[in-house]
């Protein structure tokens, strides 16, 4: 659980700066910095309702899941064309000296944001802490204390196992949204400069 409120609590650090960050950028440059704050504006607003502070909105969830979609995947990687760096822009060198990796995390924020959407339906995992044949071992406990982190170490970032649509499916929103965060936060600590 600490894991998760800290990424969670990193990524919407970051918004935080960003906006003061779009001053002085153009073209490509603005324009994923723009995608990047409307998906942290995206995680902003989750991270309330994932804790369970708000009550919780399927419909809601499912729009900023949309929102992460649409600025994830190819739409995010396009966005860094070699040269693009430097001046205002946060990404690191790494981007372009690894932008295999670089491309292989915005796919993997797409599948988790697609994730998020297709799981809206099953509410938060405290809701189905009585459902004994959760798809993870049966406990909520067990799920969110190793099962969302270890998907997302070992299956979605970087092993042969490949989230499905029916896997996502079956979890609470906020394994799901857990694994949208945790995807940013691998993406920020190799690719994005750290704020001064």
């Amino acid at each position: 659980m600490r894991i998760k409120v800290w990424i969670t609590s990193t990524v919407i650090a970051t918004i935080g700066v960003a906006a003061w960050a779009h001053t002085g950028a153009t073209g490509v440059v603005l324009e994923r910095m723009q995608g990047m704050s409307a998906m942290g504006e995206s995680i902003k607003t989750l991270t309330p309702m994932m804790r369970g502070q708000v009550p919780y909105d399927a419909d809601l969830v499912r729009r900023e899941a949309d929102a992460m979609v649409g600025h994830s995947g190819e739409q995010m990687a396009r966005l860094f064309p070699e040269g693009s760096g430097g001046g205002v822009s946060k990404a690191l060198p790494s981007v372009w000296e690894d932008s295999e990796q670089f491309a292989a995390l915005a796919e993997d924020l797409k599948t988790a944001a697609e994730g998020l959407k297709l799981s809206a339906g099953n509410g938060l995992a405290t809701a189905q802490s009585n459902d004994s044949g959760s798809m993870m071992g049966g406990t909520t406990g067990g799920m969110m204390g190793g099962g969302a982190a270890s998907m997302m170490g070992g299956g979605m970032m970087g092993s042969n196992q490949v989230m499905t649509g029916e896997m996502f499916a079956n979890m609470p929103a906020d394994a799901a949204f857990t694994m949208v965060a945790q995807t940013c936060s691998a993406c920020h600590q190799k690719f994005r400069k750290e704020d001064e």
